[in-house]
Formats: structure tokens, sequence, C-alpha cells
């Protein structure tokens, strides 16, 4: 008996020893190696890999300083919350540090900030900084692809011939969505009439061209040419109309602009009209690197182009693979005489060196794909987004395309409230009472 107990003892001890082994093996690489995963509802406590590329392009370090007091009356604990969410960004980026500043304990530290509300954060990177006032990643990661820009980046527009403004807020505009995306990703807007400029300026990063309403004056055309030939970066968005005195500007490139509106029967499938051409495959490019979004161009027009030793040209878009280019946009049935079967290429690259430098020009057949009554449609704001971002030789700043929220809520009738309930507050408890009645039964005759 005695050696029963002694072995028995033994096997305790060394049960014990073996399990204290086995959980200070596990702490130890706990706490070298870090492994998470987020099982939640919509990955809702992971950053979205738009975010997570960010990060990973910023070299320096960030600081973020919180003016809040330790209690807020609305939210509690402040700090805690804003804690919480920025521990996401660190787990990427280390060298993130986070500070608080009690606005009650240093008022004179705060108004030498700026601060205007309890819990706003200074974001600063590379000696420059952001105010943010929200909470949530796309403004804090927002503010990071302002920061994050290598220069001061200016987009002009094209305008004094009707065209569309970059940051009007007319139908036919561009700036609820597109223009608004790029002020938010750090790019400043400026518009541009060349009747009253002497040349396109130097510091003009990007020149939008959308579709004149009015001819321009030769003279004005001039410019455009000397702003190419001097390797300036051209986005042109070309509406299936006449070309109204660009038609020197599509010949300097070695584009073909032939007449007619791109018919897309899929468009049709979709409950769309037929004379919107859908983008869902997109050939390999920078601009479209990782990019999955469905895209639509009303009206769109083809592109061709001539080959040609000095430029380079690359289809950035092809559609319509059952559709044709009809004669107009009202003749939607195939005319075999007069329409061109698909598909069609209704954007395309432009590249070429030139002073030592790398010109990029991009050309799409729609501009009203950008326009505020269109532009909300699928991923065109964020494929324009990309198209002034390669254009701007920071293509690497992608756009940050939010993650869909999942629908949470369950919706159930009258009937199936009243299911549930009859078999949880009644069905139930008499089965299981059932059941320890028939044990009850059962122990007591044996």
């Amino acid at each position: 008996m005695r050696k029963f107990l002694s072995s028995l003892s033994l096997r305790n001890v060394l049960f014990v020893l073996l399990l204290i082994g086995i959980a200070s093996g596990v702490g130890q690489l706990a706490s070298r190696y870090k492994l998470q995963r987020d099982i939640t509802l919509n990955a809702s406590n992971s950053l979205e890999p738009a975010s997570v590329t960010v990060l990973k392009q910023m070299s320096g370090p960030i600081d973020i300083v919180v003016y809040a007091t330790e209690q807020d009356a609305r939210l509690g604990d402040i700090r805690k919350l804003i804690r919480e969410f920025v521990s996401l960004y660190q787990r990427y980026k280390p060298d993130l540090k986070l500070a608080f500043v009690d606005p009650e304990k240093e008022p004179e530290k705060t108004r030498a900030a700026g601060i205007q509300l309890n819990g706003e954060m200074v974001v600063s990177y590379a000696e420059r900084n952001e105010h943010l006032t929200q909470l949530n990643e796309q403004v804090l990661t927002a503010a990071l692809l302002r920061l994050a820009h290598t220069r001061d980046q200016t987009v002009m527009y094209l305008d004094g011939h009707g065209e569309r403004k970059l940051d009007g807020v007319a139908n036919h505009d561009l700036g609820e969505l597109f223009g608004a995306k790029l002020k938010q990703n750090g790019f400043r807007i400026a518009s541009l009439n060349l009747a009253l400029a002497q040349e396109v300026p130097d510091n003009a990063s990007v020149l939008v061209i959308t579709q004149p309403q009015v001819p321009l004056l030769s003279g004005e055309t001039d410019k455009l040419l000397r702003y190419v030939e001097r390797g300036g970066n051209l986005l042109w968005l070309v509406d299936a109309e006449p070309l109204r005195g660009l038609e020197p500007l599509a010949e300097r490139l070695d584009l073909l602009l032939p007449p007619g509106v791109v018919i897309d029967p899929s468009a049709a499938e979709m409950n769309a009209p037929v004379t919107w051409s859908l983008g869902a495959a997109y050939p390999p490019h920078a601009i479209t690197r990782d990019f999955n979004l469905i895209t639509a161009f009303p009206s769109a027009r083809p592109l061709a182009w001539n080959e040609s030793d000095e430029w380079e040209h690359h289809a950035l878009l092809e559609v319509a693979p059952r559709g044709w280019v009809s004669r107009s946009a009202s003749q939607t049935q195939f005319d075999k005489r007069h329409d061109t079967p698909g598909p069609a290429i209704i954007a395309a690259a432009l590249q070429r060196h030139v002073n030592d430098r790398e010109q990029r020009i991009v050309v799409v057949g729609s501009g009203a794909f950008l326009s505020n009554s269109f532009a909300g449609n699928g991923g065109n704001v964020d494929l324009g987004v990309n198209m002034v971002n390669w254009l701007g030789s920071e293509e690497h700043l992608i756009t940050l395309q939010p993650r869909a929220a999942k629908d949470s809520q369950l919706t159930l009738s009258r009937t199936q409230l009243t299911a549930i309930s009859v078999g949880f507050l009644i069905v139930l408890p008499l089965l299981l009472a059932a059941v320890g009645a028939r044990m009850w039964w059962k122990r007591r005759r044996a």
C-alpha cells in the first residue's frame, strides 16, 4: 500500500512539473511570437489591408498627441478608447508613439497647439502634422496618406470652355466625390484658364482635361501642346462628342478616337442602361494592381492608337466582349454594316521619357464616370484616384477602400418569434422536466 501511494505521489509530482514546464514554454513562445486572429463580424478589430500598406510606406516615426481629459462626460474613459484604437496601428508600426495631454492640467500647452475639442488628436510625421477630431480608421488613415506625400501635389483642371469642374457640385461636375477624395488624400486642386494664363504652370503635378462645350482657341491648344512637350502629366477624360479644338492633342499623343458609343449587353443584365460599359477585369498595370472593383462608364467612346517609337501605350480597360461600338447612343441594335463588334478599349495609359524624367498620361473615353452623378457606382472613384496617384508618381499611396458593412440584423416574423418563445419558455422546460422525472423514476425502481 505504501509503495502504491509513493508511486502515485511521484506520478502527481511529475505531472505537476510537466504542466509547469508546458505553461512556461507556452509563455515564452507567447512573449516572443505574436499570433492574432480577428474572428469578429466584418473583422472590426483589425485594420484594412490598405491601412497596413500605408503604414509600411511610412519609414519614419509617427507621433500622436491626444489632448483629452481622463474622463469625458459623454464617452467616459476616452483615453482608453483612443489607446485601444491606436494599438491597432502600433501592431504594424512599433515606432508610432502615443501621448496624452490633459487640457485642464496643461491649458497653456493646449492653447498653443490650437486645440478646440476634448479628445482632439495631433498626428505628426516628417515635420508635418494633422489635427483630427474624429476617431475611426478612415479618418486616421486618410490623414496618414496626406502626411505620406513626398511633396505637395497640385492637380489643375482646364476651365473656361464649359468643362467639368474638379471642385464643382453640379451633376456633371467632378467635385463631390472624386475631387473631395483627392483633397482628402492631400492633393491641392486649382482651375486653369489658358485664355488668361501664359502657360500651364510648372507646379501643376497633373492637368485634368474634360470635354469642352465650346472650341478652344488655337493659342490655348498651343499652350497645351507645349505642356505636353515639356513632359507634363495629363488626365484626359474625353466624351463621345466632337473634340472642339483638342484634335491636335490627340494627334500629338498618336491617339485615334473613332466616333461612336460602346454598347454593352452585360450592363442590361445588371439592370443598367446598355450604353454603360462595365469594367470587371483589368489588364496588368500599376493603376489596376490588386484592383478588383466593378466600374461603370456611361456613354463611353472607344480608344485606339498608332504604334510609335515615342509613346508606350497600355490598355487599362477593355469592355463589352459581347457588345459593339454603335454610331450613336440611340442606336442600341447591332448593325453589321456600320457597327464594330467588341471588345473595345476605353481607357489607356501612355508613357515616354522626356527631359530626363518619365512622362505619364491617362486617357479615358468617358468623363461621366467620375461625375457627381455616376462616381458613386462601384469603384469609379477609387480607379480615378489611382490614376491621379500614378500620374503624380505616387502610386504607392493607394486609396482607402472602405470595408463593406455586413448585415448583422436578424429579422423575424411574428410567427417565428412566437415559435421561438414557446419553444424556449414552454417546450424546452417541459422536456427537461420529463427527462429528469424519468431518470428519477429509474433510480427509484433500481
